[in-house]
């Protein structure tokens, strides 16, 4: 059964730092895709990052240069590493995998697997 666990959320001021990560398990992380997304009220569910079975990374826009997505594969974990965090990055964000091999995708409709979710908050 597959299973992603995040954690790692909380309250930073903004220009501060966060990690999150995503434990997975039921499925061996390095051979899927696997992404960040995140939901903030109001807004349509957006693809942060993802990085695939090759080590391919991709990007949303708005955080290219600030956030960076890793895998731990003696731990089957996933990681989102995230700098200079700005109030608008506050949302609920969610891991996700595909068994799709060297694919990279920032659209939901794209991960069969989901994780519960972890909330960051960034005030000004």
């Amino acid at each position: 059964q597959v299973q992603l666990v995040e954690a790692g959320g909380g309250s930073v001021q903004a220009r501060g730092s966060l990690m999150l990560s995503c434990a997975a398990s039921g499925f061996t992380a390095s051979t899927y895709s696997v992404a960040w997304f995140r939901s903030a009220p109001g807004k349509e569910r957006e693809g942060v990052a993802c990085i695939d079975s090759l080590g391919r990374t991709s990007y949303a826009d708005s955080v290219k240069g600030r956030f960076t997505i890793s895998k731990d594969h003696a731990k089957n974990t996933l990681y989102l590493q995230m700098h200079s965090l700005k109030p608008e990055d506050t949302a609920m964000y969610y891991c996700a995998a595909s068994p799709a091999y060297a694919f990279l995708s920032l659209r939901s409709e794209s991960f069969r697997y989901w994780g519960q979710g972890t909330q960051v908050t960034v005030s000004s």
